[in-house]
């Protein structure tokens, strides 16, 4: 094909098909581009142990929410002030945390908002001491060791145990640990006591022999708390109502099958079967509305960790409650 002319409408020709195949192609992703950009996520955090576990080993929420086009990721995290710095920095929307995580969060300019409650389970954390160990009561603990996850529930636990048994805070020496690294050294001996909640006070008391210097009872309530990120509640009222209602659903059906609830837990945390059975025994089962009374409790932690200067300043805790709209 010597002819420029001849060339040059070749050229056009190839160009064309080339164009119509490139938008055809377009037009035919379109659709799937489409469909990606409408999909929705919630990204749930959850800890080692509890309903949300239970909920993620059923896949009962996944079914739910795909009616909705909204796919579900979750995300473990060790404890929950670790949860709470991830919701507060948009990692997760959703997750659940014990009394006192909130409260450091919020205290920290966190904006997130409870959501839901379960029922209290004091037994479910505890005071624990080596089962050699000379020590027999809370008043024992001046001057001694005692190992906690700062800012988690246990840390109201000692507090209120401590004020019971007439000493005072400042006269434990208190040594803030991640439930692993306090296991360690519970397990060296470099501990005179450890104030943990379950599965670890389980696995400490089945694999250890672990004794119990006090649990929970009669001191505090030891909620579990459901809270999500102010932005993402507001925004995806209805995700989250299907969350809770979700998390309703297999509470109801995990306190009339323990067995079957030890079984999933087994396999979803890979703790044995005794130790999980324990635990499981101690969590309390059913979503509740936040309400006053529970916030007026949240409130009492937050102005005792205040005036010991665990925080670094008051906080209200109604402002982490979303006012429904009139």
């Amino acid at each position: 094909m010597s002819d420029p002319k001849q060339k040059h409408a070749a050229r056009r020709r190839t160009l064309g098909y080339l164009s119509a195949a490139a938008l055809g192609a377009l037009s035919a992703g379109l659709p799937n581009l489409a469909a990606a950009q409408a999909k929705k996520v919630v990204r749930i955090g959850y800890q080692k142990y509890g309903t949300l576990v239970i909920l993620k080993g059923s896949g009962a929420l996944e079914k739910r929410l795909a009616v909705e086009g909204v796919d579900v990721k979750w995300s473990e995290f060790p404890a929950g002030p670790t949860l709470l710095e991830g919701l507060n920095v948009g990692s997760i929307d959703f997750g659940t945390a014990g009394e006192a995580p909130p409260i450091f969060a919020q205290a920290a300019s966190a904006d997130l908002v409870y959501v839901g409650n379960e029922p209290p389970s004091p037994a479910g954390e505890a005071i624990i001491v080596p089962k050699n160990s000379p020590l027999k009561s809370v008043a024992d603990l001046k001057g001694k060791k005692v190992a906690l996850n700062r800012g988690s529930n246990v840390h109201y636990l000692l507090v209120k145990a401590l004020e019971k048994a007439g000493i005072n805070y400042r006269d434990v020496n208190v040594s803030y640990l991640a439930p692993a690294d306090a296991r360690a050294a519970f397990e060296r001996g470099s501990l005179d006591a450890w104030v943990i909640w379950d599965p670890f006070l389980a696995a400490a008391e089945k694999q250890l022999g672990a004794r119990v210097l006090a649990d929970g009872t009669g001191l505090v309530a030891n909620h579990q708390f459901f809270l999500a990120s102010r932005s993402y509640a507001e925004k995806n009222a209805r995700i989250v109502a299907i969350v809770l209602d979700e998390i309703d659903k297999i509470d109801q059906w995990s306190s009339r099958n323990l067995p079957e609830v030890t079984t999933i837990l087994t396999k979803q945390t890979g703790l044995d079967s005794d130790v999980v059975e324990l635990a499981a025994k101690r969590l309390a089962y059913g979503v509740r509305p936040v309400t006053p009374a529970v916030i007026a409790d949240q409130q009492k932690i937050a102005d005792v960790f205040a005036e010991l200067k665990l925080i670094p300043k008051r906080i209200n805790v109604k402002d982490a409650v979303i006012v429904p709209r009139s």
